[in-house]
C-alpha cells in the first residue's frame, strides 16, 4: 500500500514522501496515529494544502520534545519486582511499566514511545530508548530490583551475583570469627585450669645408704 507520510518515520521516510508499506502496518499504525494518508490524488492535494501547517506543527512539537529530552535523558527509574536469588523475575517488566514509573516521577510518556525489543525478565539496570518525536529521542534506565536497598546497590554498578558473593563472604567471615572466638575461649579455659592446678613437689633424691 502506498501512503503519504505526514511526518518523518524512522527507517521509512521524511514528511511528504510517498512510500510503499505493508497494508497491515498502514492500517494498524500509520493511518490511525495520523502519521500518513493513503496515497491517492485527493490526499495528495490535501497534503499540499496543509503542508505549511504540518511543517509548523512539526517544528513546534519538535521544540517541545527537545525541551523534554533535556530533562528526561539519562534519568533512572526504579521498578520493584519479586525475583529468585538468581535474579530471574516472577513475571516481567514491560513498556507500560516503564511509562507508568516515569509518569509517577513527573514525566509524561506513553508506552508506545518506548522502544523495547522484548519484556525484561531479570533484575538489573536496563536502558530504553524513548522516542519523543520522529527526530528527538532520549535514553532512560530502568533499575529493576527486589527492594529499594538492592536498587541502590545496583545503581552503584553491582549485580545480584556480586551482592550474593558479598553476602556469602560476610557469612563465611562471621562463621570464621565464631570459631576463632570459641577456640580462644577454650584456650583461656585451659590456661585457667593450668593456673588452678596444684604444683606437685618434685620427688626427693634417694638418700645415700651407708656402707655396710
Amino acid at each position: 500500500m502506498d501512503v503519504i507520510l505526514l511526518e518523518r518515520v524512522a527507517k521509512l521516510g521524511q514528511m511528504g514522501e510517498v512510500v510503499s508499506v505493508k497494508p497491515g502496518y498502514a492500517r494498524n499504525f500509520l493511518l490511525p496515529q495520523g502519521k500518513a494518508l493513503r496515497a491517492n490524488e485527493a490526499n495528495k492535494a490535501r497534503f499540499e494544502e496543509q503542508k505549511a501547517q504540518l511543517e509548523a506543527r512539526n517544528l513546534e512539537t519538535k521544540k517541545e520534545a527537545e525541551k523534554l529530552a533535556e530533562t528526561l535523558d539519562g534519568q533512572t527509574f526504579v521498578v520493584i519486582r519479586s525475583a529468585s536469588d538468581s535474579g530471574a523475575l516472577y513475571g516481567s517488566v514491560s513498556t507500560r511499566d516503564a511509562a507508568d514509573v516515569a509518569s509517577e516521577n513527573g514525566f509524561t510518556i506513553e508506552r508506545r514511545q518506548i522502544v523495547l525489543d522484548q519484556p525484561i525478565k531479570e533484575l538489573g539496570l536496563h536502558e530504553m530508548e524513548v522516542v519523543l518525536h520522529p527526530e528527538v529521542s532520549a535514553t532512560i534506565t530502568v533499575n529493576v530490583a527486589r527492594s529499594a536497598e538492592e536498587a541502590e546497590i545496583q545503581a552503584q554498578g553491582k549485580s545480584i551475583a556480586d551482592i550474593r558473593a558479598e553476602e556469602d563472604a560476610e557469612a563465611e567471615f562471621d562463621i570464621a570469627e565464631l570459631f576463632d572466638d570459641v577456640g580462644g575461649a577454650a584456650n583461656d579455659f585451659d590456661d585457667e585450669d593450668e593456673r588452678a592446678a596444684p604444683i606437685e613437689d618434685a620427688p626427693a633424691e634417694d638418700d645415700e645408704q651407708p656402707d655396710v
